[in-house]
C-alpha cells in the first residue's frame, strides 16, 4: 500500500473512533453479505453455501444507502465469498460515495492483477485474507501454497491496506503453519494479525498448550498497529478464560445477511432479525443497552474492537440469552 494512502486511512480510522466517542447512536462497523455462496468449504465455517445467487446490485446499493443513513463509519463486504459478486466494484464505489471506509474480507482465490486494479479504481481501502495452513487439508483450502502467488499480486498492485490473518484453533491441524504464514506476510510488507477462531458451532474451543506456544510467538510478529490491532481480549481466550466486556452488537456493530436483516453477528443470526429497511436509531439505542449472554466466550474480534470504545461507560441490562 502506498504510504500516503496508509496515512489517510489511519486518519480516517482515528476520526471514526473520535466520532464514536462523541455519539453512541450510530454504527461504527457493518458487515454486509453480497452473496452467501463460497467457492470453498472450510470445516469450521458456518457462513456459506454453494448455490446462492448474488444479491441484486440495486438491492445492495440500497442497503449501502441505508447504512449511510444510520451514519455507519465502516462497511466491510463479507460472505460467503464477496468477490463472487459480479458487480462488487459498484458496491465499493457506493460505500466510498457516502464517505464510509470500504473493506472486504476474502479468501483470496479470485484475486488477479486485473481484479486488484479494479478494486483500486473502485476505492477499496482495506482487504483481509485469512490463511489457515501451508498445505490444503480437509479442514481448510485457504493455504499458503495456493495463495502465495496472490500475495505477490497484492504486493505489486494493491493501493489499499492488506492484512493477512493467520488463525489458531477451530480444528486447524498444524498450529505452526500460522507462524509461517505470519512471517510470509511480514516479508511482503503487509499488516499481520492472528485470530483465535470458533469451531463449527460458533463456540470457543480453548487452545491447547501447543497452540498457545505458537500463538505467543506469533504475537511478537504482529505488525498491525492500527485500530484493528486492539485485541487484548484474545489473551484470555487463548487461556480458555472468558472476558468481561459490554457487547454492543446490534448498535455499534451490525451484521446484515443476504436477506437484508440486521443480526448481532454471524454466530447469532436471528437476533434481533429486523430488516435494515426498518432499522432505526431507536433499535440502535435498545441494542446498545442490551447485555448479550454470549459475550464472555465470544471469539468475534471485530465486534469486540468496536465495543471497546464504549466499554468504560453505560451499563447494560440482561435481555438476551444466546442460543448455541
Amino acid at each position: 500500500m502506498k504510504r500516503s494512502n496508509r496515512f489517510k486511512l489511519k486518519l480516517r480510522e482515528l476520526n471514526m473512533v473520535l466520532q464514536g466517542l462523541v455519539s453512541t447512536k450510530h454504527p461504527m462497523l457493518a458487515h454486509i453479505i453480497p452473496t452467501r455462496r463460497c467457492n470453498l468449504s472450510c470445516g469450521y465455517c458456518n457462513e456459506y453455501d454453494d448455490f446462492s445467487p448474488p444479491i441484486p446490485t440495486d438491492t445492495m446499493l440500497r442497503r449501502i444507502d441505508l447504512l449511510a443513513g444510520l451514519r455507519t463509519a465502516v462497511v466491510t463486504l463479507s460472505g460467503g465469498e464477496p468477490l463472487l459478486h459480479p458487480e462488487v466494484e459498484a458496491i465499493i464505489r457506493r460505500i466510498r460515495y457516502h464517505g464510509m471506509i470500504a473493506g472486504i474480507i476474502t479468501n483470496g482465490y479470485l484475486l488477479t492483477p486485473q481484479k486488484i486494479r479494479a478494486l483500486n479504481d473502485a476505492g477499496l481501502e482495506h482487504l483481509q485474507i485469512s490463511i489457515d495452513n501451508i498445505q490444503p487439508d480437509d479442514v481448510s483450502m485457504k493455504s499458503l501454497k495456493v495463495l502465495d502467488k496472490k500475495l505477490e499480486f497484492l504486493a505489486e498492485h494493491a493501493e489499499f491496506s492488506v492484512n493477512i490473518n493467520s488463525v489458531i484453533g477451530g480444528g486447524i491441524r498444524n498450529p505452526e503453519d500460522a507462524l509461517t504464514v505470519t512471517k510470509r506476510a511480514v516479508g511482503f510488507g503487509f499488516a499481520s494479525s492472528v485470530g483465535i477462531i470458533h469451531d463449527h458451532t460458533g463456540g470457543l474451543k480453548p487452545l491447547t498448550e501447543r497452540e498457545r506456544r505458537v500463538y505467543q510467538e506469533i504475537k511478537g510478529y504482529e505488525t498491525n498497529r492500527g485500530y484493528s490491532s486492539i485485541n487484548w481480549f484474545q489473551e484470555n481466550l487463548a487461556r480458555g478464560q472468558v472476558n468481561d466486556w459490554k457487547c454492543r452488537a446490534g448498535a455499534r456493530y451490525l451484521y446484515i445477511c443476504e436477506d437484508g436483516l440486521v443480526h448481532y453477528c454471524s454466530q447469532q443470526r436471528g437476533h434481533p432479525g429486523i430488516s435494515l429497511e426498518n432499522y432505526t436509531v431507536d433499535d440502535i439505542e435498545r441494542e446498545y443497552f442490551t447485555k448479550k449472554d454470549c459475550a464472555p466466550s465470544c471469539t468475534i474480534g471485530c465486534v469486540q474492537r468496536v465495543s471497546i470504545v464504549d466499554d468504560w461507560h453505560d451499563p447494560q441490562q440482561t435481555c438476551y440469552a444466546a442460543e448455541h
